[in-house]
């Protein structure tokens, strides 16, 4: 690697908007190391930016540290697997999350004051849940 490809932690930091204090835990969890020290500093280059690039955007999506540590250096059938439990996962928050939002604008929708006690989709979802 050409050392003008290497830029310092602070620039790194900036560059991936996060401080470089998270990016030191990164290092500490495995996650990345930096390309080499220069005056003591780490200095990363391209493959540890798309690393720490990988890793802040798997934390954006809600997604593990344990998570992206397994995609990114983990056996093919290892991290192949951490991600179909990942969708799994998904996609049962996915179907939480659509049940809620029905359920709320319904609650919205209804012209009564108190939906719990007048709208009849409400009282009909809370009996299924009573189980009557």
């Amino acid at each position: 690697m050409v050392c003008m490809d290497l830029i310092p932690i602070g620039e790194a930091a900036r560059r991936l908007g996060v401080n470089a204090s998270a990016l030191r835990y990164y290092e500490e969890r495995g996650l990345v190391r930096p390309a080499t020290r220069r005056g003591g500093r780490r200095m990363y280059g391209p493959e540890q930016l798309r690393r720490l690039a990988f890793v802040g955007m798997m934390q954006r999506l809600g997604l593990s540290l344990d998570t992206a540590s397994a995609i990114l250096d983990e056996p093919p059938d290892r991290w192949r697997s951490v991600i179909v439990e990942q969708l799994a996962a998904l996609d049962k928050l996915i179907a939480l999350a659509t049940e809620a939002r029905t359920f709320l604008h319904e609650a919205l929708r209804c012209p009564a004051e108190h939906p719990v006690y007048e709208c009849p989709y409400t009282i009909d979802a809370l009996d299924q849940r009573l189980g009557q």
